[in-house]
């Protein structure tokens, strides 16, 4: 395999959607060395994030910085081989988890080619693909991973608000964010056509909503802590945000000054803060309820 089609799968950056899946580990009280935690998360974060990234870089065909690579180097067909190969050994891995996983990580792996496939391209779609990363990547992601760590039905886990709230908290979160990771994107979207939701509310707007949108999700997500944990994990929740709210109000208020400070290097520094503070926090919580 090449240099470049390992650089366009990212595997690194799996480390910014591990949050989710840490999130459903503390939640179902998993044991960190169980055979149904170790299959889902090589499942997701080896095979299946990465075939999704590469598979989205081979029909992006970038030329501009994209997520966790600043200077994509061109793509080849060995690429797209490469993604769905991914795909394969990921359901694969995930049979060991069971066939309802299993089945859970092909669906994802049908939508995310969706989102980036000419004939489809849920990309060009501004709210359509908004809502297609954040249900996808958050509440589908979130409920898989419970059903694979607890062998509960999905019809189990719809029933109860325990489980439904902090996966539909977990999409909250990432419609509200999700926008961000676009943002320094908007020539290289507009000039492929694709009129992502970013682009569509412009530097100042995308800033704004995220602030928005996020602050809900913050204040639902402590409210849950409060509820079905203790006082002291809410406030330990908005403590841990605390650092990404002050980066991010403080880049706003540059991005504001000097648009082109709306940049990949600063939005990956939000990322990389980001999901540094809630995988710490979901490590803390999902450890201290064992």
């Amino acid at each position: 395999m090449h240099r470049a089609t390992l650089l366009h799968l990212r595997v690194p950056f799996s480390f910014f959607l591990l949050p989710v899946f840490l999130f459903a580990c503390a939640v179902c009280r998993a044991s960190p060395v169980s055979e149904s935690v170790i299959v889902a998360f090589i499942a997701w974060h080896l095979f299946i994030y990465p075939a999704s990234n590469g598979y989205n870089s081979y029909f992006d065909k970038d030329q501009g910085a994209i997520g966790g690579l600043e200077k994509p180097p061109p793509v080849s067909r060995e690429l797209y081989n490469a993604s769905l190969l991914l795909d394969v050994a990921g359901i694969a891995v995930g049979t060991y988890a069971g066939w309802q996983f299993a089945l859970a990580l092909f669906i994802y792996g049908l939508i995310s080619k969706a989102y980036s496939h000419p004939l489809v391209r849920l990309k060009k779609y501004p709210l359509l693909s908004l809502l297609t990363v954040g249900i996808f990547q958050g509440f589908f992601v979130f409920m898989s991973s419970i059903q694979a760590l607890t062998g509960k039905l999905w019809s189990e886990l719809v029933a109860e608000a325990y489980w439904c709230i902090p996966a539909a908290l977990s999409s909250l979160m990432l419609i509200g964010s999700y926008p961000m990771t676009q943002i320094y994107q908007h020539e290289e979207d507009a000039r492929r056509g694709d009129q992502t939701f970013s682009l569509l509310l412009g530097i100042r707007g995308t800033f704004l909503y995220t602030l928005f949108v996020f602050s809900i999700a913050t204040v639902g997500l402590v409210v849950y802590f409060w509820y079905y944990f203790a006082h002291t994990w809410a406030w330990a929740f908005l403590l841990a945000l605390s650092p990404v709210l002050l980066f991010f109000l403080w880049w706003m208020k540059q991005a504001f000054a000097n648009p082109h400070l709306a940049n990949f290097r600063n939005t990956m520094r939000l990322n990389l803060l980001s999901a540094t503070c809630l995988n710490t926090f979901y490590l803390l919580l999902w450890f201290t309820m064992l």
